[in-house]
């Protein structure tokens, strides 16, 4: 029997797409996303984030920046990078022990993901940093998109020499226009080493922001990552990671920050490769308005991956009664001797704990902040910079006053 396979109707934004792969040679991609389109709602990682229905249009590509905008965020003491539209812009003196350079093209795998094969077909080139040994300074790669609106592909990759250790922070921003933005970050961390990986969205109100982040994790190794969302109309992080060596640990967290109108989606896939890995996985959402917080996670253990220990946990807290709230852990297991879970709680502000404040003369704008602030606690306190403490604090005390205007922060 012969299956008629009937064409996909384009939307204009698929279109666009399609024309740019063209443009750039990327026959392959062009015909792929000519075929299937952007993914549905039936793809079961876009489920949540249907985006031939979020991307309504797209941008033509973006040239080279001319002028930038004010950073978004200022770490004090940070070895910065300045990317615009995918290009290295500028750089502060490189602390002794890192090397700066650039790669063709994407830095990403090949992966069956409609966002990567963009990224992979449209990105020119990357920056590359190598670090043959522990650096003090945070590393910040403040990489933006500027000018009217553009369609950005770019990628950073980093590598950790073993026994190393570091702190690399990526921020997203730029002008206040309708960009669409999908960068790609590969993070490999060696043997022993212990790396701090952050990456925060704080583009305009009207951009769309997706980013991808590979992580390969040697033997012994420490990772922790922080995923913050706080910024586009549309934004989805896409997390890969694989532990590729024994006694290897990894924490792995995020935020969305929503507010009326925006989609904030983090999606997770760990891969458990080998035998005596840990990891432990925390997701938190503040939502407000009609607005809608995603966050998946899948954590796969291979047969062999005996004495793995795992455990992921997604946490919500709605402030208004039209905010949307999501949360799908899955957990895939074919070793017999492991110990993995995974939990999702969602609800309101406390009430017990906002009466007590309440009876204690407290505001109420300013007792639902601290309730709040207690809540995101537990995500910032892990990181030991006290610097870079007080700038990520100052991004949730900016939404916070955009959320809870009469709170005196």
């Amino acid at each position: 029997m012969t299956i008629q396979k009937f064409p996909v109707r384009l939307s204009p934004a698929e279109e666009s797409l399609v024309a740019q792969l063209e443009s750039a040679g990327a026959k392959d991609a062009a015909d792929r996303l000519r075929d299937a389109g952007l993914p549905t709602r039936r793809v079961e990682s876009y489920h949540y984030t249907d985006l031939k229905m979020l991307l309504r249009d797209v941008p033509a590509l973006s040239g080279d920046a001319t002028d930038t905008s004010p950073p978004a965020l200022h770490i004090p003491g940070a070895f910065r990078i300045l990317m615009a539209n995918g290009a290295v812009q500028e750089t502060t003196t490189a602390p002794a022990g890192v090397i700066v350079g650039k790669v063709k093209g994407s830095v990403l795998s090949a992966r069956d993901d409609a966002v990567v094969r963009l990224n992979t077909a449209l990105a020119k080139e990357s920056l590359s940093i190598d670090l043959d040994h522990s650096v003090d300074p945070v590393i910040h790669i403040d990489r933006r998109t500027e000018g009217p609106a553009g369609h950005v592909n770019g990628g950073a990759k980093f590598f950790v020499a073993d026994g190393g250790s570091a702190t690399i922070v990526e921020t997203f921003s730029g002008s206040d226009a309708a960009h669409l933005g999908n960068h790609a970050s590969y993070v490999s961390v060696g043997k022993g080493a212990n790396v701090t990986h952050i990456m925060i969205d704080l583009s305009g109100p009207t951009a769309r922001h997706f980013g991808t982040a590979e992580y390969e994790i040697a033997a012994d190794a420490r990772l922790r990552t922080l995923t913050i969302h706080a910024g586009s109309a549309v934004a989805r992080t896409q997390l890969f990671a694989r532990f590729s060596g024994e006694g290897a640990h990894a924490d792995f967290t995020g935020l969305n920050l929503v507010e009326d109108g925006q989609h904030a989606d983090i999606t997770l896939d760990i891969a458990h490769a080998v035998p005596n890995t840990t990891s432990a996985e925390l997701f938190k959402s503040v939502a407000r308005g009609r607005s809608r917080a995603v966050f998946q996670g899948k954590i796969v253990v291979a047969q062999h991956a005996q004495k793995t220990d795992a455990k992921m946990m997604a946490q919500g807290l709605m402030l208004s009664d039209t905010a949307e709230i999501l949360a799908k852990p899955e957990l895939e297991i074919f070793a017999d001797d492991v110990v993995c879970g995974h939990g999702a709680t969602c609800g309101e502000i406390d009430s017990d704990s906002l009466f007590y404040l309440l009876s204690r003369g407290i505001p109420r704008p300013d007792a639902e902040s601290m309730l709040v602030r207690a809540f995101l606690d537990e995500l910032f306190d892990p990181i030991e910079d006290a610097e870079l403490n007080e700038a990520l604090l100052s991004i949730t005390d900016g939404w916070l006053a955009r959320a809870i205007p009469q709170a005196s922060l």
